[in-house]
């Protein structure tokens, strides 16, 4: 063991009181978060088994090849004695299968908490209901642009736990609610709720539940950076705490002005010279901005990122134009909030909307607001009917079923000048893997009617 995973241990034993000759840690889940606590806990030390009721989970071949000496059961009886159990966040904690841990006697630790009490480096976290991918990973190319070395992950992709190395000079990570709400130790040098919509309410009691899991993020002393616009995010504000702010008017420190990102009065970039498109990137960019100055990066570098960052795939990714039809993939869109921002970023286009999936519970009367942005909807997966339901007398609308059908049609409405958007205000799961899948997906098609 390297004097760097002595430090760690040290912090381990002094924050957790974790202790590898005493403790007995059970990982619940083997996914990409599962298997990154079993490669930490190992290279440590700990003694490790692992839980996980599928009988094929991602990581098994990798776990029995790398650890042949862990326990891998798929039931809580063949579990061996245990002190302390490390759930995946897609595992709820009022889940049965976490209360039978705990009526083990079992303590529960994070994999945030993990990290965040592995490591004395700066860190700053990003979350929120949209746009925290994006924002996460354009303040780390300012980051990496200012010379910093840094290392992003978290819920977009890297698990956090994988991230962590001695020469690692700041981490910036996007926490999901799921990951946040089981966090006491995390404490942020910036941080950030980029904003509130209805999200993930089948696995929250309601909306309340969803933001207290997300204030979480804004538990340590350092600088908190709010949403001017977005009243439950201004509701989260300490007036004990450092703030900057960001929105689309002059009571924000950064804000949008004359076509602009402006900062307290001075003009910082023209929105014209963002690659990324659309006002909830302009948004993005003013966040990332805000989390800028907060840890000090320089504002000439973080200007000159903006002009060259491209985005992300499947986030408003204007792929590909077919006779003067553009079609966009955002698939990200995966709740009623990112899609309402997607549609409002249009002016003068006509947009045929394909939209639908698995809505987890959500409202979805706010795509009311930009009905007038839509030439047609088209509607696909599970909860369709319930975009129906709230568009009904609003727009045209047809019931596609599935993305092949939606092509089809799209391409026989669209005329030159029009859009063509996915995005769905819904999950993918109902029929697809993920919402990557879902984007592929609806690219294949497009490129098929070519």
């Amino acid at each position: 063991m390297n004097t760097y995973q002595q430090t760690i241990l040290a912090k381990l034993e002094s924050k957790l009181g974790l202790q590898p000759q005493l403790a007995a840690v059970c990982v619940v889940g083997l996914g990409v978060t599962g298997w990154s606590v079993v490669e930490y806990l190992k290279s440590l030390g700990f003694n490790v088994s692992v839980l996980d009721t599928r009988d094929e989970p991602p990581f098994k071949t990798h776990c029995l090849k790398h650890y042949p000496e862990i326990e891998l059961v798929n039931n809580i009886a063949e579990l061996p004695i245990i002190s302390h159990f490390v759930a995946s966040p897609g595992i709820a904690m009022d889940s049965d299968l976490v209360q039978s841990l705990f009526a083990l006697g079992a303590e529960h630790i994070s994999d945030i908490d993990l990290f965040a009490c592995s490591t004395d480096k700066p860190i700053v976290g990003i979350t929120g209901s949209n746009g925290k991918s994006t924002v996460t990973t354009l303040l780390g190319e300012m980051a990496l642009a200012d010379n910093i070395n840094v290392a992003v992950g978290g819920n977009l992709g890297t698990a956090v736990l994988d991230l962590l190395a001695d020469d690692i000079e700041l981490y910036i990570i996007e926490f999901s609610s799921f990951q946040l709400e089981r966090s006491e130790h995390l404490s942020c040098m910036a941080a950030t709720v980029l904003n509130i919509s209805d999200d993930h309410l089948d696995r929250y009691e309601n909306k309340a539940a969803y933001i207290a899991a997300k204030q979480i993020i804004y538990q340590g002393s350092g600088m908190m950076v709010v949403n001017a616009d977005d009243k439950d995010v201004m509701a989260m504000q300490d007036a004990a705490d450092d703030c900057i702010s960001f929105g689309l008017n002059r009571s924000a420190d950064y804000y949008l002005e004359h076509g602009y990102l402006t900062h307290q009065g001075r003009q910082l970039l023209a929105t014209d010279e963002l690659v990324i498109k659309g006002q909830h990137n302009q948004l993005n960019a003013l966040a990332a901005l805000a989390l800028g100055k907060a840890i000090g990066l320089t504002e000439d570098t973080m200007c000159a990122v903006l002009k060259r960052y491209q985005g992300l795939a499947h986030r408003m990714q204007a792929f590909t134009t077919i006779n003067g039809v553009q079609w966009i993939n955002d698939s990200k869109a995966t709740n009623v909030g990112a899609c309402v921002a997607a549609l409002a970023g249009f002016d003068n286009q006509q947009v045929i909307l394909i939209a639908g999936g698995d809505a987890k519970g959500a409202d979805m009367t706010s795509l009311i607001s930009v009905a007038d942005k839509l030439k047609l909807l088209l509607l696909i997966g599970k909860d369709a009917e319930l975009i129906k339901q709230a568009l009904q007398g609003q727009v045209e609308i047809y019931d596609a079923e599935n993305l092949s059908n939606a092509v089809k049609l799209a391409k026989k409405a669209a005329v030159s000048g029009d859009v063509v958007l996915l995005s769905p205000a819904c999950a993918s799961l109902d029929q697809f893997k993920n919402y990557q899948q879902r984007g592929e997906v609806f690219m294949t098609e497009v490129y098929a009617i070519n």
